[in-house]
């Protein structure tokens, strides 16, 4: 998927970077068939619930937003004024079911993007590129598929228009029961992909296996899985073979959280991402956030994660377009 892809050399001395990156998005029900229907966003009234938990820990979340709210102002109307004072960045998040043209057969399979036939995932993404430009007056530069559905054309796309940032690489997420990408053999560390003439940044999602079995452990982990299921892979985890997390407060913990920044630190991993889905502001949107209580850890896990990086870890806070120019800067 990533061609002429090129690792970036990180000076161990930089103190770890953190970005936010959220998935602004419509509220749907996560276990049933896509819709094209489910289109409402009351979700971003709420909004503020993780934006001022971020500004006051100087972060500003990047807001990929799909089309449903990039196209309504309930959705965007928010985000253009955090934008105005500075308090955010807005990139680009293709759902293709809720996102013109819509011409595919509505169906798993289609809800990654990297799927479609090459001129339709052009089309929606250049329709969600124009919508965003148009409502919020600021042209993206960083992309994430749906799903983390990035395709064989999808960096095609991204260079004929203009993005310089992609955010879809999740590991260790293995998607393809459904038809989606296997992150499984990618890690968290940044890179460049695309031609020299465009080079993209591919910032990752942050998430890896940790414990002993080191580079065995995407095998270990599938075998796991299909021989006792869901049992087995608590098992490893617990013994310290082998957990497959991610940096999220969607599904870990604070205790997952650090466990895995601190592994990965210690292989040299210095840009960290904190994610998760913008409905998960309201209960019962999302699988992780049904009830008050579960909102309430939610949020307080921000706060936590946060003190830590910034505070115990020595972190600082960044964004993706601010890490592109560093980066760009740091080139010989």
């Amino acid at each position: 998927m990533f061609e002429q892809r090129r690792a970036i050399d990180w000076p161990l001395d930089q103190p770890p970077q953190l970005l936010v990156v959220v998935d602004t998005e419509e509220e749907f029900d996560w276990r049933a068939e896509p819709d094209q229907n489910a289109t409402a966003v009351a979700a971003m009234g709420y909004i503020d619930r993780v934006q001022t938990i971020c500004s006051d820990y100087g972060l500003a979340p990047c807001y990929v937003i799909d089309y449903p709210v990039a196209s309504q102002p309930a959705g965007y109307q928010h985000l253009k004024a955090l934008l105005a004072r500075g308090q955010c960045e807005i990139g680009a998040h293709l759902h293709p079911w809720v996102n013109p043209p819509v011409q595919e057969e509505i169906n798993r399979f289609n809800t990654y993007p990297g799927n479609l036939p090459e001129s339709l995932e052009r089309e929606k993404l250049k329709v969600l590129t124009d919508t965003i430009e148009e409502n919020l007056g600021t042209r993206p530069v960083a992309y994430k598929a749906g799903r983390y559905g990035f395709g064989p054309n999808t960096a095609c796309t991204l260079e004929e228009l203009g993005y310089g940032i992609d955010l879809s690489v999740c590991p260790p997420l293995d998607s393809t029961a459904d038809g989606g990408p296997d992150y499984t053999h990618y890690n968290a560390w940044p890179f460049w992909f695309g031609s020299e003439n465009h080079p993209i940044l591919e910032l990752p999602c942050t998430g890896g296996f940790v414990g002993w079995a080191g580079h065995w452990s995407p095998g270990l982990y599938r075998a796991a899985q299909r021989a006792w299921r869901f049992r087995a892979p608590g098992l490893l985890a617990r013994a310290g073979v082998v957990d497959r997390l991610m940096l999220s407060p969607e599904g870990f913990d604070h205790k997952e959280h650090i466990k895995l920044v601190r592994s990965l630190y210690q292989r040299g991993l210095r840009v960290f991402t904190w994610s998760f889905h913008s409905p998960s502001v309201v209960p019962g949107n999302t699988p992780y956030v049904q009830t008050e209580a579960e909102l309430e850890r939610f949020l307080d896990s921000f706060r936590a994660f946060f003190d830590f990086f910034l505070n115990d870890l020595g972190g600082q806070a960044t964004t993706p377009s601010v890490l592109l120019k560093r980066i760009k800067e740091s080139k010989p």
